[in-house]
C-alpha cells in the first residue's frame, strides 16, 4: 500500500521532462538551480512582463513565450512560480492540455478584498474551487507536485523514516517559519497573496506536520490521519500605534497580518501548534519538532549549521551567498554548506520529476496541498472569531 497521495498517474515521460517556467522571479531562480540533471530540461519561460521573461530566457538559453497558452504545446510540465493569485488558472490550463504541474506554495486561496466578505465566505469559496480543481486534475491523468520544500528537508525525511519504521504515535508537534518580511513588492496585499503570515509563512511548517501525521496514520492504521479542527489568532504588530520602527523589519502590509498562531487538532485527537511571523531578525527561523510516544525529534530546516563562517566586515563577503534572508554577511554566519539540500529544494524537484517519469504520486502532492490550504483558511475563520475552534472542511 502506498503512503503517498491517492492521485492516479497514467501519463509517463520516457526522456528528460521538458519544463516550462511560469514566472521569472525569486522562486524560479531557486528552481532552475535544482532540477535533476539528465532527468529534466527547462526549455521555456513565460511571465507577464516581457523584459523579465526575455532576460530570464537569455540568461538560461531557453525560449521566452508571451503566454502560458503559447508555451503549453512545447512542454511536458509547467513549473508555476508566479504569485498565488494566478495559480488556479494556470493549473487549469495545464490540466486541460494534459501537461504535468509543479506548483509553488501557497497552493491557492481567496484573492478578493478582505473588506468585502467574511472569512467564512472566503473558506467556502476556496473549498468549492479546490473541489472543482481536484476533479479536473484527477480527470486529466497528470502528475501534480506541490513544491513545499520543507517536506523534503533531510531532517523531515529522517523523521518520516523514524515514524514509519518504529510505528511511532505522534502526540504533538510544533513548528515555525519566521523572518523579517518578504522581499516581494506585492507581499502584504491580500488580493495578490491570499492572506498574510498565516498562509504565506504558516504553510511551510504546517505542510510537513500534516505530512508526518499522514505517514504515521498509514504506518499504524492503514489510513492517513488528517486535520479535524483549528483555532487561530492573527495580528499586525507593525501597525500598532506603539510600534517603534528601527528599519530592520518590513512594515508595508496593506491588508494582511504579520503574525499568526494556529492550533491544529487531528482526527485522532492529537495536536500541533504553528507560529508564523514577519518579526524575526537574523535570517529564516524554520523548524518542526515532534513529540512521539517513543522518541522526540527536532527537525532543523533553516538555519542548518554545517559550518560557521566569520567575516570581520560585510564588505569582505558581500558577494557570497551563505543563507537565505540573512541581512548582513558580518560576524558569525550559520552556513548550511548547500542551502538547497538542507532546506529540501533539491529533494522536492528530484522527487516530483521522478514521479512524472515513474507514473507514481510524489511525496508532496495534490491531497496534501488541499488539506494545507483548507486548514489555513479555516484558521482565518477562527481568527476572525478571536480563536473559536473551527472544523476543517476536508474534501
Amino acid at each position: 500500500m502506498t503512503t503517498r497521495d491517492t492521485q492516479p498517474h497514467p501519463r509517463r515521460i520516457s526522456g528528460p521532462v521538458r519544463v516550462g517556467m511560469i514566472g521569472a522571479g525569486f522562486a524560479a531562480k531557486f528552481h532552475m538551480e535544482n532540477f535533476p540533471a539528465g532527468k529534466a530540461a527547462v526549455v521555456g519561460v513565460t511571465s507577464p512582463r516581457a523584459s523579465s521573461r526575455e532576460e530570464f530566457a537569455r540568461r538560461h538559453g531557453i525560449t521566452a513565450y508571451s503566454s502560458v497558452e503559447e508555451m503549453l504545446p512545447h512542454v511536458d510540465a509547467v513549473d508555476i512560480c508566479s504569485p498565488p493569485s494566478s495559480h488556479a488558472e494556470y493549473m487549469r490550463q495545464a490540466a486541460q492540455a494534459g501537461v504535468h504541474i509543479i506548483i509553488e506554495k501557497p497552493f491557492t486561496g481567496f484573492f478578493g478584498s478582505p473588506a468585502s466578505c467574511t472569512k467564512q465566505q472566503m473558506l467556502d469559496a476556496v473549498h468549492a474551487e479546490l473541489k472543482t480543481l481536484r476533479q479536473e486534475i484527477l480527470r486529466s491523468g497528470i502528475t501534480l507536485g506541490y513544491a513545499e520544500n520543507c517536506v523534503y528537508a533531510p531532517s523531515v525525511q529522517k523523521e518520516r523514516e523514524v515514524v514509519e519504521q518504529t510505528r511511532a504515535q505522534i502526540l504533538r508537534m510544533q513548528g515555525e517559519e519566521s523572518h523579517n518580511g518578504s522581499h516581494s513588492p506585492v507581499y502584504g496585499i491580500w488580493s495578490v497573496q491570499g492572506g498574510g503570515s498565516l498562509i504565506a509563512k504558516g504553510c511551510h511548517p504546517l505542510t510537513p506536520i500534516l505530512y508526518l501525521k499522514r505517514k504515521e496514520g498509514m504506518a499504524r492504521l492503514g489510513r492517513p490521519i488528517r486535520p479535524a479542527t483549528v483555532s487561530a489568532r492573527t495580528h499586525t504588530i507593525t501597525k500598532l500605534p506603539g510600534f517603534e520602527d528601527r528599519g530592520f523589519l518590513r512594515t508595508t502590509y496593506q491588508d494582511t497580518e504579520d503574525y499568526a498562531l494556529l492550533h491544529v487538532v487531528f482526527d485522532d485527537g492529537t495536536v500541533a501548534d504553528i507560529t508564523a511571523s514577519e518579526l524575526v531578525l537574523g535570517g529564516i527561523h524554520d523548524y518542526v519538532e515532534v513529540f512521539a510516544n517513543n522518541h522526540r525529534t527536532r527537525c532543523h530546516i533553516s538555519p542548518v549549521r554545517v559550518a560557521d563562517v566569520y567575516s570581520p566586515s560585510h564588505e569582505v563577503t558581500k558577494d557570497l551567498y551563505f543563507v537565505e534572508k540573512i541581512s548582513t554577511n558580518e560576524g558569525w554566519i550559520p552556513c548550511p554548506g548547500n542551502d538547497n539540500w538542507a532546506n529540501g529544494r533539491e529533494g522536492e524537484l528530484t522527487d516530483i520529476i521522478g514521479a512524472i517519469h515513474e507514473g507514481r504520486p510524489p511525496e508532496c502532492g495534490l491531497d496534501l496541498a488541499i488539506d494545507t490550504t483548507l486548514a489555513l483558511y479555516a484558521g482565518y475563520v477562527s481568527a476572525e472569531a478571536l480563536g473559536r475552534e473551527v472544523p476543517v472542511p476536508l474534501l
